[in-house]
């Protein structure tokens, strides 16, 4: 099986912080979001992992070289022309055999072995409040029976995870080459939906898998949800002298936090130092100095520096903020 994983994308939402890192390697609940991504690979016959690069594709690179075991190869994406251009590269050199496509920015707790099993072609789904942001499906006895991307009135909730299997993926590069050499957009962007929607026209047919919990990473918002929810997962950091630690929270082994109330929900990265402060539902990152703050719903990018401020705080790596 031939693993796709788009992540080429500027994360326009998540700066300042993706001015300086690729959003996928962001952390979130102690760890950069990609690990969370390709965790659930972990006991499949995987035999290369494609990765789609391009804004600052060289961290990622030099990230998946120094901490992966598993054969990779890197794909440039040379325009930002939406998810299906991107798998459209990936896909160059895969003529046919099974593909399963994850995106870089969003976390699937599920059992990737089941949803592999479901069926020929499989689509990760789950019920939204806000269709409209998302591909949505239409289904009939289990299996999808339209799909549309971003519409503006959607005929179901049940929306695209970002989770997609093909048993074969003959059909799929067949459509989306048709897709690029037309030229054809929707919403300015080339979509996968779009090839998905052309299968269904063919024979091809659908599954829908509810993949229940599924977490996107792509906005402060979501960010520092999914923190909470793989928090909530972990055990939460032991006693430290002097501090009052409200779980979950997750310190790394080598963060010093002294004279500070820190929880519920915070994620203190590697070498940071945390003295004289409350913190709640917040990540600080690595190597961050951060001294008599009261923050709560804040991102502090590595290397951050924070003095006498309260509040909520969105801030990039090796930023400097201090209060009077």
């Amino acid at each position: 099986m031939k693993v796709i994983i788009p992540v080429a994308g500027i994360g326009k939402r998540l700066k300042p912080h993706t001015d300086s890192i690729p959003k996928p390697l962001l952390e979130v609940g102690g760890q950069p979001t990609l690990d969370h991504v390709v965790k659930p690979l972990d006991g499949l016959e995987v035999d290369e992992v494609v990765f789609v690069v391009g804004h600052l594709g060289e961290q990622i690179r030099s990230y998946v070289q120094n901490n992966y075991s598993f054969k990779v190869r890197f794909v440039e994406q040379d325009h930002l022309m939406g998810l299906g251009y991107a798998v459209s590269m990936a896909m160059q050199e895969i003529d046919s055999g099974p593909v399963l496509i994850l995106l870089g920015d969003t976390i699937v707790d599920c059992d990737m072995q089941k949803f592999v099993n479901a069926g020929d072609y499989v689509l990760g789904v789950h019920e939204v409040p806000d269709p409209e942001r998302f591909g949505i499906v239409e289904l009939s006895d289990g299996y999808v029976t339209s799909v549309e991307e971003k519409p503006e009135k959607p005929k179901t909730n049940l929306a695209l995870i970002g989770l997609y299997y093909f048993k074969d993926a003959t059909g799929l590069k067949k459509e989306l080459q048709r897709l690029v050499a037309s030229g054809r957009t929707t919403g300015g962007e080339i979509q996968l939906t779009d090839a998905l929607a052309a299968m269904l026209d063919g024979d091809s047919r659908f599954v829908a898998y509810d993949t229940g919990h599924w977490y996107d990473c792509g906005t402060k918002e979501t960010l520092l949800a999914t923190n909470r929810f793989l928090l909530a997962k972990m055990d939460s950091a032991g006693p430290v002298d002097r501090c009052i630690l409200i779980p979950p929270v997750h310190l790394d082994a080598t963060a010093v936090v002294t004279d500070s109330v820190v929880g519920p929900y915070v994620s203190i990265g590697a070498g940071a130092n945390v003295s004289r402060c409350v913190i709640s539902n917040s990540i600080v990152g690595c190597g961050c100095k951060v001294e008599n703050v009261a923050i709560k719903n804040s991102l502090l990018g590595p290397k951050a520096v924070v003095r006498n401020r309260s509040g909520v705080l969105n801030i990039g790596e090796h930023s400097e903020v201090e209060g009077g």
